[in-house]
């Protein structure tokens, strides 16, 4: 199967020190590839560095022809300046922007299109509602409308179900297992369990890649991984994290 997204020995850092060295990663049509790691392993770098924010040191990474402009990007919840005096269907639209388009009118098509993803979303009825009066859920969501309205190929999301509530999280699970129909979904998280069972291809990652693969890990190349024993708790969810746990 081609690759939608090939990378080969990416090497990056910051300041002169490496965080991510010769890592190579292919994503897959209709992918779901869970990206796990330590705090500071390089996994929210390795986004940026797809979505072209940064620029690697050494390495390439390859999009499928087309699929330029068709990423979306979900960054952290916690990095969302939540007091930005704008409305959920602004914040929609401000996916519609890109680097070639900074100052142009949205315009019909562009409002239509949003009002439909917040139908989708189930936050029609919050569209002018502002975001510093919705909950933590809510603006997750309204994020990833936000990277929906540019009618994405790969979605990136960086730690979607964080601050939110059980009820939202499981909301937002629903929602990306059936965004993932339509497209590649790439998501990092420190929190693999929600989506044990779920992900296709698990990405191991603290600077180097230990793992790609669809099998259950050992627990050796965990250790590797956060440089601890690991032990993971699936409280009654069904998981394969984990060959023999």
């Amino acid at each position: 199967m081609e690759s939608l997204i090939e990378i080969r020995d990416l090497t990056f850092g910051y300041d002169s020190i490496p965080v991510l060295e010769r890592v190579s990663l292919d994503i897959l049509d209709r992918d779901y590839v869970l990206v796990i790691g330590p705090n500071g392993g390089g996994k929210t770098t390795l986004l940026k560095l797809i979505m072209g924010i940064v620029r690697p040191w050494s390495g390439s990474i390859r999009l499928r022809e087309g699929l330029e402009g068709r990423l979306g990007y979900v960054p952290q919840f916690s990095s969302f300046n939540k007091n930005f005096p704008i409305t959920a269907r602004e914040m929609v639209l401000t996916g519609c922007i890109d680097g070639k388009n900074y100052f142009r009118r949205y315009g019909s098509q562009d409002r239509d299109r949003a009002n439909r993803i917040l139908d989708k979303m189930g936050l029609y009825e919050l569209r002018r509602r502002n975001v510093n009066d919705l909950s933590g859920g809510q603006i997750q969501r309204v994020l990833i409308a936000r990277a929906l309205v540019a009618e994405p190929e790969v979605l990136l999301l960086d730690e979607p179900t964080t601050s939110v509530d059980i009820t939202s999280r499981a909301t937002i699970l629903d929602l990306i297992g059936e965004l993932n129909e339509q497209m590649a979904v790439v998501v990092v998280t420190h929190d693999p369990t929600p989506f044990a069972p779920v992900y296709r291809h698990l990405a191991c990652l603290n600077r180097h890649l230990y793992y790609h693969g669809r099998e259950g890990l050992d627990a050796t190349v965990m250790e590797k991984v956060y440089g601890c024993p690991v032990e993971l708790l699936g409280h009654g969810i069904p998981h394969t994290l984990l060959t023999d746990h």
